[in-house]
């Protein structure tokens, strides 16, 4: 809904006061599939939709170098999807999506499909990237303006390690179950997961699941 693909059915939903009526270039969606286009190199998966608007060719070349440069896949610009990782696929998304500088990223799972190893690797980049995204565009707008990331996830360690709020829902029917403020430092560093306060965020978030998984398996006997 968010996103503009389906409508909402109760209430309101608004962007910036502006109610949500359908897709739109302000939003950023990337999906747990990477949806790359396997016929164009990652430098033209990466300014697709720059294409699409008409842009220069000239400036198209700027931000892919910009952006290519940020996830770390520089020397991959001339490679197609076929041969990436996983990893670099998704960060190819990732860039991608930031090429044409949406105001929200909304992230539909996207590491669901990684391994363990290479999915704990994302989340580190991941906020390395969102840190210099801001750095990018400080640089434009005299301050540090980071994306706003919606970010959906069943991990709950994904989600506290990333998240500086943690929605919980519930079971059938889903609504808003808790609203968890993670309170903890920036720039935010793997080793977050070992402290104490983390801990703390992790478990309470898993005793609020727990409630759920053990009161939707009591209905389906």
């Amino acid at each position: 809904m968010l996103g503009g693909f389906e409508p909402v059915t109760a209430g309101e939903l608004t962007v910036r006061g502006a109610p949500v009526k359908g897709p739109g270039p302000d939003r950023g969606i990337i999906f747990q599939e990477f949806a790359l286009y396997p016929w164009r190199t990652v430098a033209d998966n990466v300014t697709w939709a720059l294409e699409i608007q008409g842009r220069p060719k000239a400036e198209r070349h700027e931000v892919a170098d910009r952006l290519l440069a940020m996830v770390g896949l520089t020397r991959f610009r001339d490679h197609y999807p076929a041969e990436l990782s996983g990893g670099m696929k998704q960060r190819v998304a990732i860039a991608r999506t930031l090429a044409y500088d949406p105001a929200i990223l909304l992230m539909d799972e996207p590491f669901g499909a990684l391994d363990a190893q290479n999915r704990e690797l994302m989340q580190e980049e991941l906020q390395l990237i969102w840190e210099k995204s801001g750095e990018q565009s400080g640089e434009q707008s005299g301050n540090q303006t980071r994306k706003t990331v919606l970010f959906i996830s069943h991990d709950i360690d994904e989600a506290v390690y990333l998240a500086d709020r943690v929605i919980v829902f519930t079971a059938r029917p889903g609504k808003v179950k808790a609203d968890i403020r993670i309170d903890l430092p920036r720039p935010r560093a793997i080793d977050v997961k070992k402290t104490a306060p983390y801990l703390e965020y992790r478990n309470r978030a898993w005793d609020l699941l727990r409630e759920e998984v053990l009161r939707t398996r009591e209905q389906e006997r």
